[in-house]
């Protein structure tokens, strides 16, 4: 091997997965000056499993990479949050926070990541497509990783590349997470989603729509089925049409989810045209692996981000504000541990890692776990919307609470009481 072709393979920081929260993480390390190679297992534009809807949370973090959201440049914005269940349909706007943007963004996944990638391309990050990544490279002494092993390009050529920290962007499978010996807690809520598109005449809403009741009308009765389904219209001509369901269900591992979509599109109103004529695609699905149920976030060189952490906020089911803040967070630690004068000072910054995470988001987990077992009851997930629906200030407060949309400081009463229970909470 040539010494350029080994200083090409060679970087201060290696990031695995060009999605959310791995590009992200490049992108600010490249921000800082830092060398940073950016690894994904296929090429872009590519498809993921999402919902594609963005809260202002998400969309907070596109303004800070500079991303253009324009809808010239194919974003699609939304004014909050229409909820239906119980035969009531609330319709609650995004709260005006100092903190966040009063609305959300719609774009589909298929090259939302591809956005990102680019972005920290822009910002200097050596992106590698169609580079698989097998393994970690590991010191025999210390057990600490020292970069990967991968297969690059449509001839799969065995390849190894080196640097001193990785970062696990790699989803909720993170084959290098396992492959560092950090599994799955089954202590910790997954969700499973599945969608298509349609195409529909309510593509161009302007409200995210949540359904917290699915019904199968098909039968001689109508049917109460589990989970919670959502409808978001693309500006482009199609509906993003799909549901989720939490492990605390007790129909968690017995439905056939493609089926349970299939029945509850069956139940919408004809002229919305969710029907087999109009779906465009296959029914696809993913795991939603919530309150961190991978840890620690930081071993033996090894940072956790996004889905390979178990970032998803286990209120909502959403993952990519999550990603791309772990991402910030990540990259802004890695470069100050980049600073230190010695290897010992430079572990100290890391080990920083996980307690931010857990200053930032262990109590309000916490309080989506309890949440997640609560909902998980039928009867009292019937009473909540039967009772809740009709209190629109219960619901307001609801919305902040399930968006985690606050003010920090300086707050109304509702951010106060939120901010005040995730503090209380249990951080583990």
């Amino acid at each position: 091997m040539t010494e350029t072709v080994a200083s090409e393979r060679s970087a201060d920081v290696i990031v695995v997965g060009a999605g959310p929260a791995g590009s992200t993480t490049a992108y600010y390390l490249a921000k800082a000056g830092l060398d940073v190679l950016l690894l994904e297992k296929t090429t872009f534009p590519r498809e993921k499993v999402c919902g594609d809807g963005l809260t202002p949370r998400a969309t907070k973090q596109l303004v800070g990479m500079g991303i253009d959201i324009s809808e010239e440049a194919g974003w699609l914005r939304n004014k909050g949050l229409r909820i239906i269940a119980g035969g009531v349909r609330l319709q609650l706007d995004w709260p005006d926070l100092a903190s966040f943007p009063d609305y959300g963004l719609v774009r589909k996944r298929e090259d939302f990541d591809e956005v990102l990638a680019r972005q920290a391309e822009k910002a200097g990050a050596r992106l590698y497509e169609r580079c698989n990544v097998s393994g970690p490279i590991r010191d025999s002494r210390t057990g600490r990783i020292t970069g990967v092993e991968a297969k690059l390009g449509e001839e799969k050529t065995p390849v190894t590349f080196h640097a001193p920290l990785v970062v696990a962007a790699d989803g909720n499978s993170t084959r290098l997470s396992i492959a560092m010996g950090l599994h799955r807690r089954d202590d910790r809520p997954m969700g499973i989603a599945v969608r298509t598109y349609f195409t529909s005449p309510r593509h161009e809403d302007d409200y995210l729509e949540s359904w917290l009741e699915l019904w199968d009308k098909r039968g001689p009765q109508d049917r109460l089925l589990p989970g919670y389904g959502w409808i978001f219209g693309m500006g482009d001509g199609t509906s993003n049409v799909g549901l989720g369901i939490l492990n605390s269900s007790s129909a968690f591992k017995e439905l056939d989810w493609r089926e349970v979509l299939k029945a509850w599109c069956a139940s919408m109103p004809a002229d919305w045209g969710y029907t087999d004529e109009n779906q465009i695609g296959a029914i696809r699905g993913a795991a939603l692996p919530m309150a961190f149920n991978r840890q620690p976030h930081f071993f033996k060189g090894l940072l956790l981000v996004g889905d390979a952490g178990g970032l998803v906020n286990p209120f909502n089911g959403e993952g990519i504000a999550y990603a791309m803040e772990s991402g910030q967070i990540a990259a802004d630690v890695i470069v100050q541990a980049h600073a230190r004068q010695t290897a010992a000072q430079r572990e100290l910054a890391l080990q920083a890692y996980p307690r931010i995470l857990k200053d930032t988001y262990g109590g309000y987990y916490n309080l989506g776990r309890a949440f997640v077992k609560l909902i998980g009851n039928p009867k009292i997930m019937k009473l909540a919307t039967e009772r809740g629906l009709t209190h629109p200030l219960l619901m307001r407060f609801t919305l902040k609470m399930l968006a985690n949309l606050t003010d920090p400081v300086g707050g109304d009463a509702m951010d106060r009481i939120i901010n005040g229970l995730s503090k209380i909470a249990p951080k583990a």
